[in-house]
Parts: C-alpha cells; structure tokens; sequence
C-alpha cells in the first residue's frame, strides 16, 4: 500500500512538474546576461524601444542615480533617499500613480517634477539615449 502510495506520489510530482515547465515555457521572453550584472528576463511589454540594458549601468552612474537608490548591479548604488530600484517589471504603479509602461517610466525618469511636482526627484535632464538605456536596464532587474 505504501508503495503504491508513493508511486502515485511520484507520478503526481513529475506530472505537475511537466505541465508546470510546459506553461512556463509558453510565456514569451528574451533571456540574457549582462557581464557584471544580474540574470535578466524581460518581458516583451515591458521592452524599451531604443534601449539597451547593457548600457543602463554606465548611464545610471553618469546621472548619479545611486547616490539616491539601491541598484541591483550598480556600483556604489546604495542610496537611501528614494526607492530600491528592484523588480521594476512587476510594478504595477512607477511614482505611486503612472501605470507600468516603458514610456511613462521614460516620462518619470526624464521630467519627475512634471510628473509630481515638488518630488524628492529631480529634473537631470537625461537625454533620450540615456533614458531608454537606464529603463531598459531597470527592467530587467529582478
């Protein structure tokens, strides 16, 4: 009976494990590495046009976007004035109240005080390079 039990178990497991792998593998994703930084799997809406996350980091330094925020694979990004900058792809909300969408994190990162006036943030002028760099990069962390 305790065999029969525990192969019924076993089947059940590996059953849940293969349609589990199944479904995630159905999602569509680009996966990749960033030399230095974290593993990355960016979701096609979540996909900045024009950016390239392997240039976020140097972008983000220029700026000095870590003397105010923690980011994940950033040098010295330890700041404590603003928010940790992880799992920005599951934000439902970027500033408390603009919907999760490349464009309006490229909004909030280029023109905060139009955003929110009177924010913490403040305007760097961050040319549109940048800006598609940094959101391209703070998507992909985890």
């Amino acid at each position: 009976m305790r065999k029969i039990l525990a192969l019924g178990l076993l089947a059940l497991g590996l059953l849940a494990l293969a349609t589990g792998q199944s479904a995630c593998g159905s999602a569509a994703t680009l996966t990749s590495t960033i030399p230095g930084g974290p593993f990355v799997s960016v979701k096609p809406e979540r996909q900045v046009p024009g950016g390239d996350p392997r240039l976020g980091p140097a972008a983000i330094r220029t700026y000095g976007c870590g003397s105010c925020h923690i980011i994940p694979g950033v040098p010295g990004a330890r700041g404590k004035v603003g928010p940790p900058l992880t799992s920005m792809a599951e934000r439902a909300f970027i500033a408390g109240q603009l919907p999760n969408t490349p464009a309006n994190l490229i909004r909030w990162i280029q023109q905060p005080q139009a955003v929110e006036p009177g924010t913490a943030m403040p305007d760097l002028r961050v040319s549109e390079a940048d800006v598609r760099h940094i959101a391209a990069y703070l998507y992909t962390l985890e």
